[in-house]
């Protein structure tokens, strides 16, 4: 078993957990890799053992067998840009709050590697949205997708942004509002479900259309075939507007034509049995819980 490890190098109460899943994987032989900056807190801490190390750019390739992401949902978003199109299956290692992603509790860890051994797992692809637009390519680089969310939101302002929209070609509406979620099926659990997009399994074949705070109130999230081509066009009172990408923002001129659409590859996230995606929908947002009973 080959295995990459990396975690937020500000979250040094995965460590202990770390040791654990270390201990876990010197049981079966495992070749381990840690990412470089993870590696340097863990070494900081007295632990002796030398482990071989990757970066961003250097040291991963499609031979590994998993990918383990310490931290909360936003770790394991800053783990795809590791991973990107290499088909590195990745868990999830709860150390956050709520986490949708990382679904096995940091308590559970030992069992990423007994089920995993077990074959008590199915790997489920995911799918990401990419973007294109003249000003922000070379910002964004070959980082230009994004597992959750691509977002478009005012800047500088408390005024309220204008975002015209296309769906492969036809025009679509323009929202008035603080900005627009182009959301992915995992990113449904997100900062779309917040502002009040519905939840999707991983596996449709969707995006969503999200307004975050529309002035038109008839304006409703919209789910579209994840094919569509997808324009936008922004304006407002200021000269800018800003552009995330999952974690990464960036700011670009008002008036720039946006062009977000399905990347070309998926991600691959390790589904344990005991920690599917219904039952963590069921914990995480307590469906089914009653305060009466």
């Amino acid at each position: 078993m080959k295995v990459a490890i990396y975690g937020q190098i500000y979250q040094d109460n995965a460590i202990e957990y770390l040791v654990e899943l270390l201990d876990e994987l010197r049981k079966v032989s495992a070749e381990v890799f840690i990412e470089k900056d993870f590696f340097e807190l863990y070494s900081t801490l007295n632990y002796a053992v030398s482990y071989q190390t990757f970066t961003i750019n250097k040291g991963l390739n499609s031979t590994f067998d998993m990918f383990v992401s310490f931290g909360g949902d936003g770790t394991i978003l800053r783990a795809t840009t590791f991973v990107k199109d290499l088909g590195i299956p990745i868990v999830g290692v709860n150390t956050g709050r709520l986490g949708f992603l990382s679904t096995f509790k940091k308590e559970d860890v030992r069992k990423v590697v007994k089920e995993f051994n077990e074959g008590a797992y199915t790997v489920v692809e995911r799918s990401l949205v990419q973007l294109r637009t003249e000003k922000l390519d070379i910002e964004f680089g070959d980082l230009n997708f994004a597992l959750n969310e691509i977002t478009v939101s005012r800047k500088d302002t408390t005024s309220m942004i204008t975002v015209e929209t296309y769906l492969n070609n036809e025009y679509l509406t323009s929202y008035w509002a603080d900005g627009l979620i182009v959301s992915t099926p995992t990113g449904s659990t997100g900062y779309s479900l917040s502002c009040g997009g519905p939840v999707i399994v991983p596996t449709a074949k969707s995006l969503v259309l999200t307004p975050i705070a529309p002035h038109n109130l008839n304006a409703r999230p919209l789910v579209i075939s994840d094919d569509t081509i997808i324009r936008l066009k922004v304006s407002g009172r200021e000269e800018n507007h800003l552009v995330s990408l999952d974690s990464r923002i960036a700011s670009l001129e008002n008036g720039e034509e946006i062009t977000i659409s399905k990347a070309p590859f998926t991600i691959k996230m390790i589904e344990y049995t005991s920690e599917s995606f219904l039952k963590t929908l069921r914990n995480k947002l307590l469906w089914g819980e009653d305060r009466r009973n």
